[in-house]
């Protein structure tokens, strides 16, 4: 495997909320073997403020909502339009709404896309719940071997040669990913889902920390971009 992508993927890992509370919790452990009650205090505070920050519904909320209002929900499919891009990752949701914008328009073609580490790529398998839900399989196509968002815009540029196409990936991806395809000269037309991801309500679970990671992962990836550029 590419040493580049698994570096990426190694510094972002350690920058997402749960690697950070275990370092922090390594801290405690730390001063107290060497017997230093007073840090080892401070650092156990710190751990609990900071899950209770990263699992809270108001401060997930606020992440996300910048990220997930920059695009609406495509109701009508522009004229011309030939390919619907399925981005891999939260197969379910994305999956569905390719599906309903290809019951307005069946003539449209899905590609799908996600990288296998291991056995079945999640293109394959997306397709396979596409073909499933009624879309006709010779209308489906896969990319399978681009690893993430910046290698599925390269790819799709030899495929689509600059022709517009309809994107599909989650609201709170949405920003990032048009940055990526807009930078490589091609033409996406936004159509995020799962765009009521936000709307939790005072509430402290383990849904909240998942919510912090995706916002986070976000972050840091447009700030690399902002960065390369």
């Amino acid at each position: 495997m590419d040493f580049g992508f698994l570096l990426k993927k190694s510094i972002s890992f350690f920058l997402m909320p749960l690697p950070i509370t275990i370092i922090l919790l390594l801290m405690v452990a730390w001063f107290l073997y060497k017997k230093k009650i007073k840090k080892a205090m401070i650092y156990i505070t710190i751990s609990l403020v900071w899950l209770l920050l990263i699992s809270s519904a108001p401060i997930t909320n606020l992440l996300m909502k910048p990220l997930v209002h920059q695009y609406h929900k495509l109701r009508k499919i522009p004229d011309n339009i030939h390919y619907i891009l399925l981005l891999g990752g939260d197969r379910e949701h994305r999956a569905w709404e390719a599906i309903r914008l290809y019951n307005q328009n069946k003539n449209l073609n899905i590609i799908t896309s996600g990288y296998a580490l291991a056995g079945v790529s999640d293109a394959k398998i997306t397709a396979k719940l596409l073909e499933n839900a009624g879309v006709k399989k010779e209308k489906i196509f896969s990319q399978e071997r681009a690893k993430d968002t910046t290698e599925e815009a390269l790819a799709l540029k030899k495929r689509l040669q600059g022709e517009a196409f309809i994107l599909v990936t989650s609201a709170y991806h949405m920003p990032r990913a048009m940055k990526l395809f807009q930078k490589e000269g091609l033409n996406p037309i936004p159509a995020p889902c799962n765009d009521d991801y936000i709307y939790d309500i005072s509430s402290i679970d383990a849904r909240q920390i998942r919510k912090t990671e995706q916002a986070l992962h976000e972050y840091i990836g447009l700030l690399w971009l902002e960065l390369k550029d």
